[in-house]
């Protein structure tokens, strides 16, 4: 594995010396991957674009290195992994899984942690600048129109990982988001809950949006009247998890359940009933989204959707490859790619406690 600092972004940009992949990429204005595929002679490159690379090889009388270009016919693939993630416990699932997977494809991975904003601008122009063959974004990163453009411009392949709704034309691992909160949502009014909370993820992430249509169209299909006030909004933050939990449990009538959009919101609606006293799950019904580590670290455990995170990371690591490595253009039948989602069921969910009738004399 190979790590590099979020503040020591460079360029590759030589003062001196012989000119490098990255100086003939600047130059014909395409990425260092499609310069290493013209040098190496791979057909899905069209004639303007060689030309372009050709003439730029010319201009800088740039000369391959044969022990870089030997070590590309071995197969040797860098592929980079960009994170933002608030939650430790997607981030540790989807390293543990792609580590494990590049391992077994013989792929070098490059870590890079970026913030939103202009720094992952500047994080993406240095993998890019640097030659690297792929990247893999989780979200938020996934759904990050600038990056995504910069690596549309370069042509790097490119595979988001847990959007809701991914691009067309872009490798895509996912689960079916709306899907798994509709189930969810069903398991909950099938305890006998009615007064059921929501809260919501990121509003700027698709996945958050299609979580809360599965859990709005539950209760429509339950025949379940709609009410605002129990749709409290999150970050995918524990922080923000408090902040939701204590809105909902603050209303003079309180949810009898609630659904959070992922387990650290869930683990602090757990902790937010805990300090008003309320017993979990007999007088409060709490259920998450993702099925990571905290789920099991808390008490009660959760009731959560089981998304295989760690085996979507190795699915994206080996499509990467398998696509970089083919030099093709990718079947549209086979760019996006589906997980089943699973519903494990724990002890942070109930029955609602039925509470005694006060007769008023």
């Amino acid at each position: 594995m190979n790590t590099s600092s979020i503040g020591r972004v460079k360029t590759s940009r030589r003062t001196g010396g012989a000119p490098t992949i990255s100086d003939v990429a600047r130059l014909a204005g395409v990425s260092p991957m499609t310069v290493s595929r013209v040098i190496n002679g791979t057909s899905n490159v069209r004639a303007a674009t060689r030309d372009a690379v050709t003439h730029a090889i010319a201009t800088l009388n740039y000369a391959p290195n044969p022990a870089a270009r030997s070590l590309a016919g071995a197969g040797q693939v860098r592929i980079g992994l960009l994170y933002s993630n608030p939650s430790a416990g997607f981030l540790s699932e989807f390293l543990l899984g792609s580590l494990d997977q590049a391992a077994r494809s013989d792929v070098q991975i490059i870590i890079e942690k970026c913030d939103l904003g202009e720094h992952e601008i500047a994080v993406t122009r240095h993998l890019i600048e640097g030659g690297i063959d792929g990247i893999i974004l989780p979200p938020p990163l996934c759904e990050a129109d600038a990056v995504l453009d910069l690596l549309a411009a370069a042509q790097v392949p490119t595979v988001s990982l847990a959007s809701g709704l991914p691009v067309p034309d872009m490798l895509a691992i996912r689960i079916d988001d709306r899907e798994a909160a509709l189930t969810m949502t069903r398991h909950i009014i099938a305890l006998g809950h009615r007064r059921i909370g929501f809260i919501t993820g990121n509003p700027n992430l698709s996945s958050s949006a299609r979580r809360l249509e599965g859990y709005a169209a539950a209760l429509d299909e339950a025949g379940i009247a709609r009410d605002e006030s129990l749709i409290a909004h999150g970050l995918f933050t524990y922080r923000s998890g408090l902040d939701a939990a204590e809105t909902l449990l603050g209303l003079a009538e309180q949810p009898s359940a609630i659904f959070s959009s992922n387990d650290d919101m869930a683990a602090a609606t757990v902790a937010v009933a805990h300090r008003r006293g309320l017993d979990v799950p007999g007088d409060l019904t709490v259920c998450g989204f993702d099925d990571t580590t905290l789920s099991t670290a808390i008490w009660p455990e959760l009731t959560t959707i089981h998304q295989p995170i760690a085996d979507m990371a190795r699915s994206a690591v080996e499509m990467l490859a398998s696509t970089i490595r083919r030099s093709q253009a990718i079947d549209p039948h086979h760019r996006h790619k589906t997980f089943d989602f699973t519903l494990i069921r724990r002890q942070s969910d109930s029955a609602p406690r039925r509470r005694p009738k006060v007769s008023v004399d």
